[in-house]
């Protein structure tokens, strides 16, 4: 017993690490994102450099968010799931209050916060996925062998679809349509049980798409742009201009053209394009390689976690990954003219304000799974050893009962507290 007895330490003081590759695409993406950002902004304004101030303030307050959501237990987002689902449709229904709702460009989709505004569906996204992972993790049996199981994430999604869609926003309402279906087809539910409720909100969906002439444009200009260049295919146009202008290697950082006043929200939805013209084609291979690491590790973290029997921890990766990949992928989709205009964000590229906020609070959600999916293995290769320690010292029961809540690692015994480094220190 004296060898668990000394400068004993117990599992609870145990600590993991965040996913290096994690971090460092995170990074490589940020950084990617403040610099083009600074580049396609700069005849924008009087202040040549005003939306890379901007964007570098948000990205500043991004990481302490990340930090902070990366030091939460995922015990506790579990728990309150409920809470931050009953929170994401409130925040939805603020802004139809007046005074507090924010119309811009016709779509009453930002609540006021004083000096700056607030998109409140970039949080809805991450405090739905919390609660389908909940959900999912409660209820997997029942979601794989019972049509009622894939029902109710459904029905939130209709209640979700229909509170945007009065806003409007459709882009957002696809997404959050196909983030719950992928959540739900990843946890294993029976195509014949979601075929029902998918039934039941694609005519809504088609509706909608349908019932306003400006929706029916977008979703017939991509087809031929050039058919009307100078109005319903116009951004496209110059889109695809400053894709083709980028050729292999680009014209230089700074260089683009079609940013002068040419292409409509180059620094926003159509930052992708200004990319492709300044780096070429080999500068948007390398963003959609980064692009593709992270979505791919956030995916391999929710194979990992549902394997290990953390499935909550699982499910929110599987959440986070379908979101950046599924947004990103329509983002550069629009860009190339193969699929309809949307206004989604280049996640962590594109400037913005709550994008980048809320971007950020999911990769540090991404880095909390690493961490404690880190830390469950330690312990089980713990729980190895000790066992094989206790085997052969050939304690009795009550000495491996009172061993086994102990571990003795000599040089962690030392320090009082240990605090969670970025994949640097074990």
């Amino acid at each position: 017993m004296t060898g668990y007895g000394q400068q004993a330490l117990r599992r609870e003081d145990i600590k993991g690490r965040y996913d290096r590759v994690l971090v460092l695409v995170s990074l490589l993406l940020a950084a990617s994102g403040l610099l083009m950002v600074a580049s396609s902004s700069i005849a924008l304004m009087d202040s040549a450099y005003h939306y890379f101030f901007r964007h570098a303030v948000f990205l500043t307050l991004g990481c302490a968010v990340a930090v902070t959501v990366a030091r939460l237990e995922l015990k506790l987002l579990e728990r309150h799931s409920r809470a931050l689902l009953v929170a994401g449709f409130v925040l939805l229904m603020l802004v139809f209050v007046p005074g507090l709702g924010r119309t811009v460009n016709g779509a009453q989709r930002w609540i006021n916060l004083g000096l700056v505004g607030f998109q409140v569906v970039e949080a809805v996204k991450l405090l739905l996925i919390i609660w389908l992972a909940s959900y999912l993790a409660r209820y997997r049996e029942q979601v794989q062998t019972h049509w009622m199981g894939a029902f109710k994430p459904f029905g939130v999604a209709i209640l979700m679809v229909g509170l945007l869609l009065a806003q409007p926003d459709f882009g957002s309402a696809l997404l959050i349509c196909a983030i719950i279906g992928g959540m739900l087809w990843l946890g294993g539910v029976r195509v014949s049980h979601a075929a029902v409720p998918v039934l039941a909100v694609v005519p809504v969906l088609a509706w909608a798409a349908l019932s306003e002439s400006y929706r029916v444009r977008r979703l017939t200009s991509f087809l031929n742009p050039w058919e009307d260049p100078f109005n319903n295919g116009f951004q496209l146009t110059q889109a695809l201009i400053a894709i083709g202008r980028g050729e292999w290697f680009g014209v230089g950082l700074g260089g683009s053209v079609q940013k002068l006043f040419y292409l409509p929200e180059a620094h926003t939805d159509f930052i992708f394009a200004v990319i492709a013209e300044e780096t070429g084609f080999f500068g948007i291979l390398l963003l959609i390689g980064m692009f593709v690491v992270l979505c791919g590790r956030a995916l391999w973290l929710g194979l990992r976690g549902v394997e290990m029997g953390r499935a909550f921890a699982g499910y929110c990766a599987f959440g986070v990954g379908l979101w950046l990949g599924l947004q990103a992928l329509v983002s550069v989709g629009v860009n190339l003219g193969a699929l309809p205009t949307k206004g989604l964000t280049l996640p962590l590229i594109s400037s913005g304000g709550s994008s980048v906020l809320m971007t950020c609070a999911a990769i540090g959600l991404l880095l909390r799974v690493s961490y404690e999916l880190d830390r469950a293995e330690k312990v089980v290769a713990l729980h190895r050893s000790e066992y094989e320690a206790r085997e052969e010292a050939g304690m009795d029961e009550e000495e491996s009962a009172a061993a086994a809540s102990f571990l003795p690692p000599p040089r962690l015994a030392a320090r009082e507290r240990i605090e969670p480094a970025l994949g640097v220190l074990e």
